[in-house]
């Protein structure tokens, strides 16, 4: 993987050219290709095109036709640093400085059920509010965090650990999501469904990420859970005209909440009782949008990018 450079290192742009930064952070795992895949798309189009750390104090950002956020996946654990470094830019920051805010934050699911979007129904039990009663199988997770860190799944048996883990989080200054667990996670997974440019690209499967009665465990060191570095995690997948219809949906009413067509966007899903589905997340920050699963998919994102950094 090619070692990060700083903005500063870059010579004058080429005549006619596109110059695009990368944002991404400096301990980006090598088990993440994405970046470098992109990367090389666009530089086979003749752009010019650098991956630099978000928080690099001697990043020239305004050397850049487009700052396209990817792998920025240290965001978590410095959000408010990380909100204001988006809330510098101008137009030329894909996503949006205001989906940053937004989406950086798990109580967008609130909004998005309140547009009357079919989501996982959702507790949130905000700082120094008492845990609520928990019945079944129930996963916890904080409403700022990546890569399923400080995240379980938890049956009956285990919900003093659930009620342990809601504690700390609120300790650590965040609130608890508390959701039922979907059955249908383990017999299905997930499906992802990817949209460029606000319309439907590419879907995804996703095997079940929690095991029951457990924090999802965290190697040392590390931005995201373990289960996250498995390469079987995410493949390729199928989607059901209703999820490609409900990921639309989802897109739609974003880019008219905020007046801006997201450059890109992942639409998390799972099976509900009835079998219909509904979102779990919406991935419209940092997402990983699995480019070498998919044949294609790499190429359409360049096009989307190179578009914006001539604005289009």
């Amino acid at each position: 993987m090619d070692a990060l450079r700083s903005a500063r290192q870059i010579g004058p742009p080429t005549i006619g050219g596109v110059r695009v930064a990368i944002a991404s952070f400096r301990g980006l795992p090598e088990e993440f290709q994405d970046d470098e895949i992109l990367s090389a798309e666009l530089r086979g189009r003749g752009v010019e095109v650098e991956r630099i750390p978000w928080d690099d104090p001697e990043a020239r950002w305004d050397d850049f036709d487009a700052v396209v956020i990817r792998s920025t996946w240290d965001y978590a654990t410095r959000r408010d640093e990380f909100v204001a470094w988006a809330e510098r830019f101008d137009g030329r920051l894909h996503n949006s400085p205001a989906i940053v805010r937004w989406n950086s934050d798990k109580r967008y699911l609130r909004d998005l059920a309140e547009a009357g979007l079919p989501v996982v129904e959702t507790t949130f039990v905000e700082p120094g509010e008492e845990a609520p009663g928990l019945e079944g199988e129930v996963v916890v997770k904080p409403n700022v965090s990546a890569g399923a860190c400080d995240t379980g799944r938890f049956g009956p048996a285990a919900h003093d650990e659930a009620r342990a883990l809601i504690r700390a989080i609120q300790e650590s200054g965040r609130a608890a999501l508390v959701q039922p667990y979907q059955p249908s996670v383990d017999e299905r997974g997930e499906t992802a469904v990817v949209c460029l440019d606000g319309e439907v690209s590419h879907p995804l499967h996703k095997r079940a990420i929690l095991r029951p009665d457990e924090v999802a465990p965290v190697r040392e060191g590390a931005i995201a859970a373990e289960v996250m570095y498995d390469p079987d995690l995410v493949t390729a997948g199928s989607a059901s005209a209703e999820e490609l219809e409900l990921a639309q949906r989802v897109v739609d009413w974003v880019s008219a909440r905020f007046d801006y067509v997201p450059l890109y966007a992942r639409v998390d899903m799972i099976a509900g009782a009835d079998g219909r589905p509904m979102v779990l997340e919406l991935e419209a920050l940092e997402p990983n949008l699995y480019l070498d699963q998919v044949e294609g998919a790499a190429r359409k994102v360049a096009d989307a990018i190179v578009r914006r950094a001539r604005g289009g």
